[in-house]
């Protein structure tokens, strides 16, 4: 076979209208020494910088890049919500002061055996019960509302990112940053959209409330008092926000093991078959509680450590400031010398410590709470450095960059994989030609499987490409459909909608019969290109799959598609699907293995006759007549590209 670098001449004595002239490519340019510089060795992560999770001044730049996407102007539906739930905070701190006053009214008329007065203020809250009802549930509908317009708009703007072009597949295939990109969009995002508000929330009110008792009690007992509690709160939260630390870390921990533990989960479900015909349940079994196993076991360590924590807040932030509290509020009324015992009766004075006494135990819980947020802001911490690295890592894909941990290999390896920069590759959209012009054919991981591919292929030419496992052929595809990137030369071909992809296992999407056919468009694109119902026939019938839709009895049908189908139905139906598109150019990856030899020749037979040019990947010895050209490689970093002929024929039997 011919080394690679080299194509053969285009045999003149066999003669096709379409075929394109093959010419010996020159010798290639040498390919600079460079670093691979998208990918990290697991050293290189370890020494690297981390993502932190700590509330710090990166914790709230984070979270204030995060905010502009989930209120993303001034005035919409999120602005609004947010000043309801301000409003609503600042009328139940009312409420909550003159439910003090009106308590301390009717416990004083109690002990003044006062009918007309306990009638009065009872009447009064009587009637204020559904104004105070309405205040809370307008609070709590706020919150709810805005948890779920924040879940909406950042939900939005991830996926945005995450289906952009082929980013989805580059995340899982191309870069392993993110391990679980499903956990961090649908579980880790709901939770961080929860955690803002409820911190909004648990902020806001308490800072309400301790500015408005502040002013009442500096008039009832002074401003020592106040600032006494102050200054326990700062001293306090500083203290518990040291020891709180480790909660940011941890939260990320329970995230990525809790993505693990569904990833493991999932592939259990997507390959239940194989993994029944191995009898491998057992051994699935010890993975999914290994999986778990880490999983408990960190959730263990976590409950304990906010079991100790709870203590320590307890202590410090709830009792030991209603002891605060209490020796605050005791001052003016034990200190016999103070001028309100000249002035005030005893039962003034009982009523003035009723009061005064509520609205300091009412500043030290709201003191408490905002102790207690900082717990809440470190969770939060977490949350936002995962959501903060998906959103880095989306950026990055979509700008063409990469990072893979690479498993640790020998120098001389290293020296093969760290050769080629990866998207240095020029890729020119041209119709009716794929030309690959000196371009390397490497993994994402820098294995180089051919140094210098050089082949040209016009419209109707259809070219079978053989080779044993492992030798590039699927890599060739994968750099034709521009899923991984191109490391260096150029590479001429349509766009991407003009080049189709037929796999072994066929996509079944969620939706009609109909949806089976047209896939990706949808009825509207279908609609638009002005294809009937009757077409859509035909070519089931095409493809021997008629019956289906006569079974089925409409094409709105909605069915599990990938259960209902057997194998060679849904072969069946992606070549349906392919004559519905008609791209100039198709590859067929072994694609009609579970097909009859007679529903396989019509297939072919009509993509010629249709205009469309076929790459297939087939073992078939029945299948040569259908192509001009083979493109062989043999996994040593060879390849021959040749014309077919009668003796080809043969050889390949």
């Amino acid at each position: 076979m011919q080394r690679s670098g080299s194509v053969l001449q285009a045999n003149s004595r066999i003669s096709h209208p379409t075929l394109s002239q093959f010419t010996t490519c020159p010798t290639p340019p040498s390919i600079p020494p460079s670093v691979f510089p998208q990918t990290k060795s697991p050293s290189d992560q370890k020494d690297g910088k981390k993502e932190r999770a700590a509330v710090d001044k990166l914790f709230f730049i984070r979270i204030s890049r995060i905010v502009r996407i989930m209120v993303p102007r001034f005035f919409c539906k999120e602005t609004w919500y947010l000043l309801l739930i301000a409003l609503m905070l600042v009328t139940r701190t009312y409420c909550d002061v003159w439910m003090i006053q009106n308590g301390t009214m009717i416990e004083s008329a109690i002990i003044g055996r006062s009918t007309e007065g306990f009638k009065k203020y009872l009447f009064n809250f009587i009637t204020a019960m559904p104004v105070i009802a309405l205040v809370n549930n307008f609070l709590k509908l706020g919150l709810n509302e805005l948890k779920l317009c924040f879940r909406v708009r950042l939900t939005k703007h991830l996926y945005d990112e995450y289906l952009k072009g082929y980013t989805f597949y580059k995340m899982g295939n191309l870069d392993n940053r993110i391990a679980n990109a499903d956990q961090l969009l649908t579980q880790d995002v709901e939770r961080f959209c929860n955690s803002v508000v409820e911190l909004y929330s648990n902020l806001s009110k308490p800072l309400l409330d301790i500015g408005l008792y502040i002013f009442k009690l500096t008039t009832a007992i002074g401003a020592q008092g106040p600032a006494s509690m102050m200054a326990y709160l700062l001293i306090s939260g500083l203290f518990l926000t040291r020891l709180r630390r480790p909660i940011g870390k941890m939260t990320v921990t329970e995230q990525k093991y809790e993505g693990e533990y569904r990833y493991v989960n999932s592939r259990l479900i997507t390959n239940s078959e194989e993994i029944a015909f191995y009898n491998g349940n057992v051994r699935e079994k010890q993975t999914i509680h290994s999986t778990f196993k880490k999983l408990v076991d960190h959730l263990h360590n976590f409950i304990i450590f906010r079991f100790s924590m709870g203590m320590v807040d307890s202590i410090i932030a709830k009792y030991f400031a209603t002891v605060v509290g209490y020796l605050v509020v005791s001052r003016p009324f034990l200190d016999l010398s103070h001028p309100r015992h000249l002035t005030s009766s005893h039962a003034e004075l009982l009523e003035d410590y009723y009061q005064s006494g509520r609205m300091l135990l009412r500043m030290s819980q709201a003191l408490g709470r905002i102790v207690l947020a900082g717990r809440e802001m470190t969770r939060l911490s977490g949350f936002t450095a995962r959501i903060t690295e998906l959103m880095k890592v989306l950026k990055e894909l979509n700008s063409g960059k990469y990072e893979r941990t690479m498993v640790s290999h020998s120098e001389k390896d290293a020296s093969e994989k760290l050769t080629l920069i990866p998207g240095s590759g020029r890729i020119i959209n041209v119709d009716n030609i794929i030309k690959f012009d000196h371009t390397p054919l490497a993994t994402p991981n820098g294995d180089i499987l051919i140094r210098d591919l050089c082949f040209e292929v016009k419209s109707g030419t259809n070219v079978l490409v053989c080779g044993p496992n492992g030798c590039g052929k699927s890599s060739l595809f994968r750099v034709l459909g521009e899923l991984w990137p191109l490391f260096g030369g150029s590479l001429t071909k349509p766009e991407r909608g003009k080049l189709f992809y037929v796999p072994q296992r066929p996509y079944m999407t969620l939706g009609t019969l109909r949806d089976q056919v047209i896939y990706p468009d949808t009825h509207e694109d279908q609609r638009k290109k002005g294809i009937s119902d009757q077409v859509l026939k035909e070519y089931l019938d095409n493809v021997q799959l008629g019956h289906i839709l006569e079974r089925e009895g409409s094409w709105d049908i909605v069915q599990d598609w990938m259960d209902v189908l057997s194998g060679g139905e849904k072969q069946r139906m992606a070549m349906a699907r392919l004559f519905y598109h008609k791209p100039q150019f198709a590859i067929l990856d072994e694609c009609t293995s579970a097909v009859s030899v007679d529903v396989e020749d019509y297939i072919y037979s009509h993509c010629r006759k249709v205009g469309i040019t076929l790459f297939t990947v087939s073992h078939r010895k029945s299948l040569w007549k259908h192509h001009e050209y083979y493109l062989h490689m043999d996994g040593r970093g060879n390849y021959e590209f040749k014309l077919i002929t009668p003796e080809t024929v043969e050889f390949g039997s």
